[in-house]
């Protein structure tokens, strides 16, 4: 029996700052699951920065969203019907094709989720790639040692607030954020960051300075721009930089400078190094078990930011890339 249901396309592709105009909201006839299959009804799905990139039509590591089709993401959805044995109707499950009510889906491309290690919505936030990015990133990448210094930029997001968490529990001895607004910082203070500071209130690289005066070891980038070049300048010798995401950039509609004070890597001895969830994916199974410790035991605290209706998911992405979010940006259908 088919049903009706909802889907947000991709209606235009944004010039610099997105719109309201580049969604489509759309009323769709959903198909019964085939055998191997399952139809899912969405109850969550996630905004996420990387969605900016895929809406340009340009080569990137993900491939652009296509016009006039159906976005995707991160979702959880109950399984309304099921034509194969390892689902039934009532299960939930993660998979990838959130902005849209219903979703058909190969049994191999669902997920199960365990209810008693967190809230469900948790598999979007700090269960799912979004905390295992932090994880990789920091202990991984920026090969973070314990008694050494981190800076986290946006660090009120879903990755930087966890990332600032996880170097705490791994025994760094000072761990600075930034982040837009007053309020963020007082939030950042509370979760355990030794310091934080709000990046419009002056220059970076000064706030930066007064909030680590010795210097810093790590710095974990979601920014790039005037954060990068600050955190060049406070760098120790052999520091490392990891690059998860430069949000400056994203809807610049002409080329952006790099960091004028680059050349420090050299005398500095520096490391910066870029990279992707993808390339770090056999890390999952000892990031779950961590995690979801931290999680039952309450020394991981995550926040959610939450927009209702599917019919609101564009202005909760355009939200996002404002930084209107404190931690991770859902959407509850």
């Amino acid at each position: 029996m088919s049903r009706a249901g909802r889907e947000v396309r991709l209606a235009s592709r944004p010039h610099g700052w997105p719109t309201p105009e580049n969604f489509d909201l759309v009323k769709v006839s959903v198909p019964d699951p085939g055998p191997g299959q399952l139809l899912v009804r969405n109850v969550w799905m996630s905004v996420d920065p990387y969605m900016r990139g895929r809406m340009d039509d340009r080569r990137s590591y993900s491939p652009p969203y296509a016009l006039g089709e159906v976005l995707d993401g991160g979702a959880i959805g109950e399984v309304v019907s099921s034509e194969t044995d390892a689902f039934r109707p009532g299960d939930l499950v993660r998979h990838g094709k959130g902005w849209r009510e219903y979703a058909v889906l190969d049994e191999r491309a669902a997920q199960r989720v365990d209810q008693t290690v967190a809230p469900v919505s948790a598999y979007l936030g700090p269960l799912s790639g979004i905390g295992l990015t932090a994880y990789v990133g920091l202990l991984d990448v920026a090969a973070l040692r314990p008694g050494e210094a981190v800076f986290v930029s946006a660090a009120a997001g879903a990755v930087g607030s966890l990332t600032g968490q996880i170097a705490k529990l791994k025994g760094a001895a000072r761990v600075v954020g930034s982040a837009g607004s007053d309020e963020k910082v007082a939030r950042l203070l509370d979760l355990g960051f030794d310091a934080a500071f709000n990046y419009r209130a002056q220059p970076v690289r000064r706030s930066l300075k007064e909030a680590a005066p010795e210097g810093i070891d790590v710095y974990f980038d979601n920014v790039g721009a005037d954060h990068l070049e600050a955190a060049i300048a406070c760098m120790r010798l052999n520091g490392r930089v990891a690059i998860c995401g430069m949000i400056s950039q994203y809807n610049a509609t002409e080329p952006v400078p790099g960091p004028r004070n680059l050349s420090l890597a050299v005398s500095k001895r520096l490391t910066l190094r870029g990279f992707l969830l993808y390339d770090h994916l056999g890390r999952r199974e000892q990031f779950v078990g961590e995690m979801s410790e931290w999680l039952r035991s309450g020394q991981i605290r995550y926040h959610e930011t939450v927009v209702d209706g599917l019919e609101n998911a564009p202005a909760a992405f355009l939200g996002l890339l404002r930084g209107e979010n404190f931690g991770k940006m859902l959407v509850r259908l």
